[in-house]
């Protein structure tokens, strides 16, 4: 008994002494595995281990450019948490999940390759299966924050993205239900440069080298006003007033495209006669004009100009159609007026339809209000 109670002891030791003694080495290898990239270097400042639930977490993560004139880290997250996902290992499963609390990501587009800052350079999917060896199922951000600078070089355009919040499950198919699209995706955010929100939801298949897709995408309550300085570059306008939103579906399959781009402006004013003595005579002429064709296809009743732009074609070459987009500026502005709702239809030919149902609906409203007059004017008739 007493030699067995040593033995006892002992193990626990050991134990206790490796447990004390792994957050040295997993912060080592770490600190290694974030030094070894092309183009970047990272460090760690901290790790804890969780045993109990088969888990890591890191703390303060720091991926800078090589070389770079960039001030801003490319990537820095202040925990992330690796740990084996429980309910897939139910099902026969060894997979992972990870999630990022409050990461943020700095990128910078310049044709100065050391103003650059990308992350095209490295393969970041091989840096997470080194820092976590077994198949990631769930990937999860938690107000995560995402900056582009400069994406347009001329003019200057800053482009920020708050209160990210992303989630990936079902990653390597785990949960097999015979879905061609088995993994879902959720994103939304804030865009405060520009006072508007974005909501993602897809379904894909990530295992595939081109993944499938099937998305809705919308942006709301965009400020015409903080896009002046795009609007003046390429149209030599400004807007005093108003805002746009923007409404996608895209499916992709075999690396074919198919969807839709719809943007709806509401209470959009471009033209005013007391702008200031810095606007020269071409541009009063063109928001003039501009001003004349807003009121013209607006829609009275919504207050809005809207189309919807087709897309078709695959990955290296999407086309679109004049006469759609066209038909779908007449549509909104005298049909009727387009909404902020996803259409369910991708194709051209499916936009063709809806407009001629759109058309149809209305010549049957009209047809039942003659009808309606016909039979009031009897009825007064028949009362004289």
């Amino acid at each position: 008994m007493k030699k067995s109670v040593k033995i006892l002891l002992g193990i626990v030791v050991v134990l206790i002494i490796a447990r004390l003694l792994l957050p040295y080495f997993v912060l080592r290898y770490v600190n290694k595995t974030l030094a070894d990239m092309d183009g970047y270097t990272g460090h760690v400042s901290d790790v804890d281990i969780a045993l109990y639930r088969g888990a890591y977490q890191i703390d303060s993560i720091n991926i800078r450019k090589v070389n770079g004139k960039i001030e801003q880290p490319f990537v820095m997250i202040p925990k992330m948490d690796l740990s084996v996902q429980w309910n897939a290992l139910f099902k026969g499963k060894l997979v992972a999940e990870v999630t990022c609390y409050r990461p943020e990501i700095n990128f910078a587009f310049s044709k100065d390759e050391s103003a650059s800052q990308t992350g095209t350079e490295n393969d970041w999917t091989q840096v997470i299966k080194d820092l976590l060896p077994i198949n990631i199922n769930r990937f999860v951000v938690v107000d995560g924050t995402i900056n582009l600078t400069n994406v347009v070089s001329q003019p200057s355009t800053d482009l920020s993205m708050k209160s990210f919040q992303l989630e990936i499950a079902n990653i390597r198919n785990v949960i097999d239900n015979g879905n061609k699209l088995p993994s879902p995706v959720r994103a939304s955010g804030d865009l405060p440069g520009y006072g508007g929100t974005m909501t993602f939801d897809a379904d894909m298949q990530l295992l595939k080298k081109t993944p499938d897709f099937n998305y809705n995408l919308k942006v709301n309550d965009l400020q015409l006003t903080k896009l002046n300085a795009l609007a003046t570059r390429y149209g030599n306008i400004d807007f005093e007033k108003g805002t746009l939103d923007l409404v996608s579906e895209m499916k992709m399959e075999d690396g074919n495209i198919q969807g839709y781009l719809k943007p709806l402006t509401h209470d959009m004013q471009i033209f005013e006669w007391n702008e200031g003595d810095n606007r020269t005579v071409t541009k009063f002429v063109r928001e003039l004009i501009a001003e004349g064709g807003n009121k013209i296809l607006e829609n009275k009743v919504k207050d809005q100009v809207a189309t919807r732009i087709p897309l078709e074609g695959t990955v290296g070459e999407i086309k679109t159609s004049l006469w759609p987009v066209l038909i779908g500026v007449l549509r909104n502005a005298y049909v009727s007026a387009l909404t902020d709702t996803f259409d369910n239809t991708l194709s051209v030919k499916e936009a063709w339809q809806l407009y001629r149902e759109d058309r149809r609906k209305k010549r049957e409203e009209r047809k039942e209000e003659r009808k309606e007059k016909r039979q009031e004017r009897k009825a007064e008739r028949a009362k004289k």
